[in-house]
């Protein structure tokens, strides 16, 4: 199995994020584009991030913006979006060198994307989500998004794959079923965040098993509501998730925030996963 890493808060810089994804003998780091220092035009200076992983002996994935939302009313805020999407599809082409070298290539390279749930409408009985109220504009945004995300990817073995962060709305299962239907798209299993929230997405992430490929791995809490701490720390059947990782062939982040919870985290797998 591949397992690899955050950019971690900690870390002010790639060199910082690559040494210790090295030292742990970890084999890719995921770029956060909610950072700063990796926002899309860092990340086309792929010259310097091969650089750096050659040095390092590691691979990227890409964590796109959690602000990503490709189907804002706003049409300037779709479209400023989306030409982040096609480039950072570019500088994953750029980058699938680094995973034939350093990583598995049977397994595509990740961009891994969060669903906005858009605004809501507080009612003095209930709450609007402004996305089901309009579904039919919600559905025709994601209906150009997966052509244009077809059109960019062409043929490289790269894959969009969506996540499950605080439970997914009705109108989003139904944009993902949508997208899911599309080669270029998958699934990502973050298992801390529906350990958080009672496991009420993993129905919906089992009933689409065939197209989940990429998972983040922390340990988590129902009560109180806990995640991304480190494995062993929590209540998640880790080694029954990491069974499903591994039967689906999919990818890895150790997805924790502190660099002692990371080594923590390593340390369990070497005792636990031999």
């Amino acid at each position: 199995m591949q397992f690899g890493m955050p950019t971690l808060v900690e870390n002010r810089t790639l060199e910082e994020n690559a040494a210790l994804c090295s030292r742990l003998g970890l084999q890719f780091i995921e770029l956060n584009m909610n950072f700063p220092e990796y926002q899309v035009d860092r990340l086309e200076e792929t010259e310097r991030l091969i650089e750096l992983a050659e040095k390092a002996g590691i691979y990227y994935t890409i964590h796109l913006d959690e602000n990503l939302n490709i189907a804002d009313f706003n049409q300037l805020v779709t479209d400023a979006y989306l030409e982040t999407i096609r480039r950072s599809i570019c500088v994953a082409k750029a980058l699938i060198p680094l995973r034939d070298l350093y990583g598995d290539a049977s397994q595509p390279l990740t961009l891994n994307m969060h669903m906005n749930h858009g605004i809501h409408i507080t009612l003095p009985d209930r709450k609007v989500q402004m996305y089901e109220r309009d579904y039919v504009t919600y559905m025709r945004a994601f209906s150009s998004f997966r052509n244009l995300c077809e059109k960019w990817i062409g043929q490289d073995d790269i894959r969009i794959v969506i996540e499950n962060t605080d439970g997914f709305r009705a109108y989003e299962k139904n944009a993902i079923e949508y997208l899911l239907e599309s080669p270029v798209f998958g699934l990502t299993w973050d298992i801390g965040h529906s350990k958080a929230i009672r496991e009420i997405d993993v129905p919906f992430i089992l009933e689409h098993q065939k197209q989940l490929i990429h998972f983040h791995i922390h340990d988590g809490m129902e009560a109180p509501p806990r995640n991304h701490l480190a494995l062993g720390d929590g209540e998640i059947n880790l080694r029954e998730r990491l069974k499903m990782a591994e039967s689906r062939n999919a990818r890895c982040v150790l997805e924790t925030k502190t660099i002692t919870a990371l080594e923590q985290s390593v340390q369990w797998l070497r005792e636990n996963c031999r």
